[in-house]
């Protein structure tokens, strides 16, 4: 029977996104009117500010983000007391000074409830005039931002600050991976930081004060999880391939600032005594699968959930077995449960984020990107104004059971473009053998990842007795890149002990 399917360079992964975007209830396309409702915004220009407003543009804020990414969210400015406290600053851009309320372009990034990144294409929630340009803190621009403080202390705990809205001002706009390279001296300086006077020493503060807050968040149980995700490498439109992000300094500033921001901003809203959208992950439900997969490696784990003891664990396996430490990383994701927004009545106890070892945590650093931060902004804008809350609890519980579906449906959406794209890839390696690492074996299919390039598939033929963690070396028997299907035959395996 014949392949009719097109050959590699006529594959449209372009509408593949597109129907996968329809597939899983999104709306890939803006709609008329929420055009004309943006169009219609007019860019701020700040001769004068208002009194609640501080102006802030001389500090020398900075961002660090993707090389491509253009919806920039969140700046960051450190100054060292004479103490030794760092006092950090992390400027949020202020959405919801353009997007008000019910309005269409509200609607509609409610309805969707987050940018979509699919390696191909990105989907945002907030059309490009807003998410790349009016509301995106932009090197040279002047924006409107919320201002979230808070103070690292010598031993790495935070302490939460003030809240307020300040005009600010990009410096520089920084790559993760290039700021990540110069901090572990596998770099050069980059030119965007050699350009401004003073932003190194800032850098290399702001450095010191994330290493500071993540060495704290370890001690009391945070876990070091690396699920080895693919990015598409795209080169003219074009996918050329696959990569994967792998963590550097630069990437674990951004994560560690995030953290104590948004735990800032749930201590701020819960001293104003109003009901608000936590993002929580709950203790393990599946807490026995964990002990059987730490027993698997040789580990004991406490009977009952030990955030500290899994950390111990995850961290001594990253050393002793790194090549399978992303495959035992994605099993406790997923015994750990899913992450998920609630709504927490003023006065009420947090269900806290078990994988991050912190009981007050929320979304409200993204504005551009997700709509549950654009109401985080609403709530501390109300409260920083003196106006009542603009949602009710029954508002905000709805939202957060949407905006919960939201993030999962992005999620499968960005998981099957990864197949699909590395499906297109391998179209040409048909016949070809590969080393691999077994990821799951279960009833319902065994599974391999390559190892080069890092893509995942199942074993058609001879899969039978295979285990998980065991390497094995595959043929590639047939890809599907239209369904994201990748079919292998096992031809060698390594004996486990």
């Amino acid at each position: 029977m014949k392949d009719h399917r097109p050959p590699h360079h006529d594959i449209d992964l372009k509408t593949i996104a597109w129907h996968a975007m329809e597939k899983y209830g999104f709306e890939p396309r803006f709609p008329p009117h929420v055009i004309d409702d943006v169009n219609a915004m007019h860019e701020r220009v700040f001769s004068d500010i208002q009194e609640d407003t501080h102006d802030l543009r001389t500090l020398m804020w900075s961002s660090i983000d993707n090389y491509d990414s253009q919806d920039l969210d969140q700046l960051e400015y450190c100054e060292r007391k004479p103490d030794g406290t760092i006092r950090v600053r992390v400027a949020i851009a202020d959405v919801d000074s353009y997007v008000h309320k019910s309005s269409p372009t509200d609607e509609y990034a409610a309805h969707n409830g987050t940018s979509v990144y699919t390696g191909i294409l990105t989907f945002p929630m907030l059309p490009e005039r807003l998410s790349y340009g009016i509301t995106s803190l932009l090197q040279g621009k002047d924006r409107m931002a919320v201002i979230i403080e808070f103070a690292v202390q010598p031993d790495g705990s935070f302490i939460p600050g003030e809240v307020y809205r300040a005009l600010v001002s990009n410096k520089a706009k920084l790559v993760y991976n290039d700021i990540g390279n110069w901090l572990e001296g596998k770099g050069p300086l980059p030119e965007g930081v050699r350009k401004v006077a003073g932003l190194e020493e800032q850098l290399h503060l702001q450095n010191d004060a994330a290493q500071l807050l993540r060495k704290y968040r370890r001690d009391q149980g945070a876990l070091e999880l690396d699920t080895m995700e693919a990015e598409v490498v795209m080169e003219n439109g074009e996918a050329k391939g696959l990569v994967t992000v792998t963590a550097n300094p630069a990437r674990a500033l951004i994560e560690e600032f995030m953290v104590a921001a948004n735990g800032t901003m749930v201590t701020r809203l819960g001293a104003a005594g109003v009901p608000m959208i936590q993002r929580v992950v709950k203790t393990p439900r599946n807490w026995a699968g964990i002990i059987l997969v730490a027993a698997t490696l040789g580990e004991t784990l406490p009977e009952k959930p030990d955030a500290k003891a899994l950390s111990k664990f995850l961290l001594k396996e990253k050393v002793a077995d790194p090549l399978r430490f992303p495959d035992l990383s994605l099993a406790v994701v997923k015994l750990l449960g899913p992450g998920e927004y609630t709504m927490l009545e003023p006065g009420a106890t947090p269900t806290g984020h078990f994988a991050l070892a912190v009981i007050d945590y929320t979304h409200a650093t993204a504005p551009n990107r997700r709509y549950v931060d654009i109401i985080n902004q609403r709530l501390i804008k109300a409260i920083l104004t003196g106006k009542p809350s603009p949602y009710s609890p029954s508002d905000l519980s709805d939202l957060a059971m949407w905006l919960t579906d939201r993030e999962k449906a992005s999620k499968k959406v960005k998981r099957f473009m990864r197949k699909s794209v590395a499906a297109m890839l391998l179209q040409d390696s048909i016949g070809k053998t590969f080393d691999a690492l077994v990821t799951g074996a279960a009833d319902k299919g065994t599974y391999v990842r390559l190892l080069v390039p890092p893509a995942e598939g199942r074993v058609i033929k001879g899969e039978r007795g295979l285990l998980v963690g065991q390497k094995v070396r595959v043929r590639l028997v047939k890809t599907d890149p239209y369904n994201g299907f990748i079919d292998f035959e096992c031809i060698g395996r390594e004996k486990m002990e």
